[in-house]
């Protein structure tokens, strides 16, 4: 062979290597556009090369290895933002929902004790008052023991929720260790 055919053929190898180390960017900055996730398969098929020519290739491979770890770091910070935006919300509910089960603890609470009270002057009452004043009296301590069912019903649907609202919290947390799981499961 001649040293020009030679020549030719080198500055063409290097034209086609060019060529497609210019793809393979193209195509890298294409899938960073759509957010996708970047594998040597993948890269290699829309760039139209072989996958040995990105690993062979020290240009390409370095290209496509920044770019995997570009992409892991940009999911990992999504996935870890978007964990804490989940957990947040879930932990803002259990602890409303406990601050209001304290809330209504502390009046049910407060409400047995006016009514002890209220009983107590009832019992002093009758053996004073005449029978005018007991029915008020009754009738008073009616709507006392009304209000003491109300507050315990309530009580009932706050502590429902705070269950509710902890099992959704053990719920998520499964999830995003399992999504956690996944993601670390697709590495190349």
């Amino acid at each position: 062979m001649r040293p020009e055919n030679t020549a030719a053929a080198i500055a063409a190898r290097r034209l086609q290597t060019e060529d497609k180390l210019a793809r393979v960017t193209a195509t890298i900055g294409q899938l960073r556009r759509e957010r996708g996730r970047p594998t040597i398969r993948g890269i290699a098929q829309r760039a139209g090369v072989s996958s040995t020519f990105l690993y062979e290739n020290t240009e390409a491979r370095a290209l496509v290895k920044n770019a995997v770890a570009d992409s892991r770091s940009r999911h990992d910070c999504h996935g870890q933002a978007e964990h804490e935006r989940i957990e947040a919300t879930w932990r803002e509910r259990a602890l409303n929902a406990e601050a209001e089960l304290t809330r209504t603890q502390k009046e049910i609470f407060t409400q047995r004790q006016r009514i002890g009270e209220l009983m107590g002057q009832i019992r002093d009452f009758d053996q004073m008052v005449p029978g005018e004043s007991v029915q008020a009296l009754t009738t008073e301590n009616t709507t006392l023991k009304h209000r003491v069912q109300q507050l315990t019903r309530e009580h009932r649907t706050l502590q429902e929720r705070l269950e509710g609202a902890r099992s959704n919290l053990r719920f998520a947390d499964r999830r995003i260790a399992d999504l956690e799981a996944q993601l670390l499961g697709q590495g190349p």
